[in-house]
C-alpha cells in the first residue's frame, strides 16, 4: 500500500526537481550541439592537409575528447533525471489505481 505521505513525498520531488532537471536536459542538449561547432573550430586550428584530414586530426583533439566526456555526462544527468521522474510518476499512477479500487470506482 502507498501512503498519502508517500504521495506528498512525491509530489514534492516532482515540484522541487523540476528545475534540476530542466537544467539536466538543457545541458545535455547544448554539449550535443556545441560538439559541432567544437569540431569545426578543431578542423580550423588543424587547416593544413585535406578536410578528412582536418576532420581526423578534429576527432583525435585532446579539446574533443575532453567535450565527449562532457556529453557522457550531461546524457548521465538528463537521463537519470527522467528515470527517477518517471518512477515518481508510476508511484502516482499506482496511487490513483489503489485509491480508485479503495474507492470502489471502476
Amino acid at each position: 500500500m502507498i501512503s498519502d505521505d508517500e504521495i506528498n513525498s512525491v509530489v514534492c520531488f516532482l515540484e522541487q526537481n523540476a528545475d534540476a532537471a530542466a537544467k539536466a536536459r538543457a545541458e545535455r542538449i547544448y554539449a550535443v550541439e556545441y560538439r559541432k561547432s567544437l569540431k569545426s573550430l578543431l578542423m580550423q586550428e588543424h587547416g593544413q592537409g585535406s578536410i578528412a584530414q582536418q576532420e581526423r586530426d578534429a576527432y583525435a583533439d585532446n579539446v574533443y575528447i575532453k567535450h565527449l566526456i562532457a556529453i557522457k555526462e550531461a546524457v548521465f544527468n538528463d537521463e537519470k533525471a527522467q528515470f527517477l521522474r518517471e518512477a515518481a510518476q508510476a508511484k502516482l499512477s499506482a496511487w490513483q489505481t489503489q485509491s480508485a479500487n479503495e474507492r470502489g470506482v471502476r
